[in-house]
């Protein structure tokens, strides 16, 4: 049978670096989700803005195809190419999968940031009481965290770089912890 290696901690020292080393990995994992979640979701704007681009184009572009004035004045030629350019835009719209990453995105940013949440509970509450809990919690929150990460969608560089400068400005920075903070 296994020997439990967390009970044989019995040392009051012990148990208090155990503690300070959960709350120190929390808070490692929340900057880290802070940090995706953010970029996710600037990510997803972007992303929307050009699937709504791409819903919206084709409709004013074959619109503007299926002026009279056009064909009126011999432009026959400009109308052919606005209708193609026109029904190039769902084509590309598919190739390009926005739904898909929309939904994707979505789904990522939001579990990210619930385990940003769950970190900084962990390290601000759980990790007070007792330490077997936990590393209990840490180690589920751990596995969570695997699972959100084994998907191979990757935000592009502009996208951390535009989050990393809205963390650091403080944008997502509570007011309750900095009256808590004395800051």
């Amino acid at each position: 049978m296994a020997e439990d290696i967390r009970a044989s901690h019995s040392d009051p020292g012990s148990i208090e670096e155990r503690r300070r080393a959960i709350i120190a990995e929390c808070k490692r994992q929340e900057e880290s989700c802070l940090y995706t979640s953010t970029t996710l979701y600037i990510w997803l704007r972007r992303v929307r803005r050009q699937k709504q681009f791409f819903v919206a184009a084709p409709i004013v572009i074959g619109g503007l195809a299926a002026l009279s004035i056009l064909q009126d004045r011999g432009w026959d030629w400009i109308v052919a190419i606005l209708t193609l350019i026109a029904s190039l835009f769902p084509a590309l719209a598919d190739a390009l999968q926005f739904e898909t990453s929309v939904d994707e995105i979505s789904r990522l940013a939001a579990e990210f940031k619930a385990l940003q949440d769950r970190f900084r509970r962990t390290a601000n509450i759980t990790a007070l009481g007792d330490v077997r809990s936990s590393e209990d919690d840490l180690a589920e929150l751990m596995d969570r965290m695997d699972i959100a990460r084994s998907s191979s969608t990757t935000p592009p560089e502009w996208a951390f770089k535009e989050a990393q400068q809205k963390i650091e400005e403080g944008n997502y920075n509570f007011a309750v912890d900095q009256l808590h903070s004395g800051k």
